[in-house]
């Protein structure tokens, strides 16, 4: 059980980072993680806690993409195909504390990289080959059920580099592939026998606050990348102390 201190610090955490992370199209699963990872919560309180978190906020991400037009089912379901099964699988992986530090501190840092690194929009795509779509949605969903983390933050810019998407095709299609393998990993960390952590309806409804923030008012006291920036240097701390207390 919570602290109600470190309870209200980790749910004012979670609102601000929903806010940045959705103000710059992001879903903020890897700012969630980072949160509970910065605040010292245990790996069996957050991996369930990011994975309920991701099947909201991607919900919402993913409604208002699809009335704008923005999805593509050709892309999707393959990946989705693939990447369902293995996020289950992932979920219901029983990991020591140590190795899921040090395996979420590498995912850490690789969703840092993504958003450090500056995107393009792409010119022209191409269509999706099956025979990548396969093994790129495996991979990603069994990582996404093992860590929590969603897998949209990896999935983006293998999309621009395959040039299978445009810019707002591919958020939608990440916020899909988020939500899907969030249902299946957390539905196989369940299976398990696991129980939900204490006051994880509360980081929901912060998350929910958050994103509906995020999504309407632009934040006007950083430029798009510059805020991306700052985000990626946050994941980097999170990593460095996961590491270090592993």
């Amino acid at each position: 059980m919570l602290d109600s201190e470190l309870l209200t610090t980790l749910l004012v955490s979670i609102l601000i980072m929903a806010i940045l992370y959705s103000s710059v199209g992001h879903g903020g699963a890897s700012g969630y993680l980072a949160v509970m990872a910065l605040l010292g919560l245990a790996p069996e309180t957050i991996r369930p806690a990011a994975l309920t978190m991701n099947i909201f906020v991607s919900s919402l991400v993913l409604y208002r993409l699809n009335r704008a037009g923005y999805f593509n089912w050709k892309i999707f379901y393959p990946l989705a195909l693939a990447s369902i099964p293995m996020a289950y699988l992932g979920g219901t992986f029983i990991i020591n504390d140590t190795s899921y530090r040090y395996l979420l501190s590498v995912a850490l840092l690789i969703a840092a990289s993504r958003l450090l690194i500056k995107t393009e929009e792409v010119s022209r795509t191409v269509s999706p080959k099956i025979t990548y779509s396969l093994p790129i949605g495996a991979g990603l969903g069994f990582v996404s059920g093992l860590t929590g983390i969603g897998g949209g933050i990896f999935l983006s810019p293998l999309l621009l580099f395959l040039r299978w998407t445009s810019m707002r095709t591919n958020a939608a299609i990440a916020a899909a592939f988020i939500l899907v393998n969030s249902i299946a990993g957390l539905s196989g960390y369940l299976s398990m026998g696991h129980d939900w952590p204490d006051g994880i309806s509360y980081l929901v409804i912060a998350a929910l606050c958050g994103a509906l923030i995020g999504s309407e008012l632009a934040v006007r006291r950083f430029t798009p990348e510059a805020l991306k920036k700052t985000l990626g240097l946050v994941l980097i701390i999170a990593a460095i102390k996961m590491f270090a207390t592993a």
